[in-house]
């Protein structure tokens, strides 16, 4: 019988299905990806702009797999201690205080400095042990029972040192602790690097992955997007924000509004009780849209131009339908 992770990822179609359930409305290249993520075992770079669901994805995943979700967020100065194991520095202070005397008295009673060094080098061996052992993200993802969906956020504003550090877990999905060891995953977690492509990667790194961008989506994807995250909008109102976000993707600003905006736009639309998009109205929430005041005023020049053409491929659309 199949584990539920085996039958909720054993086709693209099934994958796309899991996804759509969670409330994850993917591409076929989206699906198709995760699927041969787990068929291969190999980890997937997603890169793409800020907010069109690289994150959400990973999460998705864990979600309708049932996996827990491991989260490690990248920033400049991560290092091993924080992203695979540290020990328990103050725990073995406080036992090495309460077994002082007992220490001492091992000591004490050696033959000779040879055998005092041999039971000091085993009190050794115990302090760093598994008693000891604090478990970070990545150690945690290799040792979790069933596995899980390691999610490595925001590689790229990590040092290139901790890029290197991550290619024997990329690769062989181990890693090695001197005191302890090569510590390998039972079952190989399903494994997202999310890069807003702040630096270059390195093509070691990429090498080992499956690489996917998400990029902005088409219109009819976008609407699907908005409508289930979005519960309550009409259909009037979603053809044409969706068409206004689209046309000002079109324009050379700061920020292009990502999935994200465009849904926070949508959620504040509706509780302003908009059944279609008015000037005022779009006006006086384009800061929700847009992240820059030069951006609201570049927008704000281009406003009654907008909402003309998404009236009309809105009212086109719903001719059609």
């Amino acid at each position: 019988m199949n584990s539920p992770v085996e039958h909720n990822l054993n086709s693209v179609e099934a994958v796309s299905a899991g996804l759509t359930s969670v409330g994850y409305i993917p591409s076929r290249q989206i699906a198709t990806a995760v699927y041969l993520a787990r068929q291969l075992s190999k980890p997937v770079l997603v890169e793409g702009p800020a907010g069109v669901g690289k994150t959400e994805l990973a999460k998705a995943v864990a979600a309708f797999s049932g996996l827990p979700l491991i989260r490690m967020q990248c920033y400049e100065g991560l290092d091993e201690s924080k992203a695979l194991y540290e020990w328990k520095y103050g725990k073995q202070l406080l036992y090495t205080q309460i077994l002082k005397d007992k220490l001492g008295e091992e000591m004490r009673t050696a033959a000779s400095l040879q055998e005092a060094l041999e039971r000091l080098d085993a009190v050794d061996d115990v302090f760093f042990s598994e008693r000891f052992l604090e478990e970070r993200p990545l150690l945690r993802a290799l040792r979790t029972p069933g596995g899980a969906v390691l999610l490595i956020d925001e590689v790229d504003k990590a040092d290139a040192e901790f890029e290197a550090f991550l290619l024997e877990i990329l690769s062989d999905f181990q890693v090695t602790i001197p005191e302890l060891g090569t510590i390998s995953a039972l079952t190989p977690p399903i494994v997202f690097l999310t890069s807003n492509s702040t630096r270059d990667l390195g093509d070691a790194l990429k090498r080992r992955c499956l690489h996917l961008h998400i990029g902005f989506p088409e219109p009819k994807l976008e609407q699907r997007i908005v409508e289930v995250r979005v519960p309550g909008v009409s259909e009037r109102l979603l053809r044409q924000l969706v068409a206004f976000v689209q046309q000002i993707r079109g324009l050379d600003i700061k920020k292009l509004p990502s999935v994200a905006e465009t849904i926070d736009w949508a959620r504040v639309l509706v509780l302003l009780h908009a059944d279609c998009l008015e000037y005022d109205m779009v006006h006086d929430t384009l800061n929700v849209l847009l992240k820059f005041e030069e951006d609201v005023e570049a927008v704000n020049t281009q406003t009654q131009t907008f909402l003309q053409q998404a009236r009309r491929e809105a009212d086109c659309e719903a001719a059609s339908a």
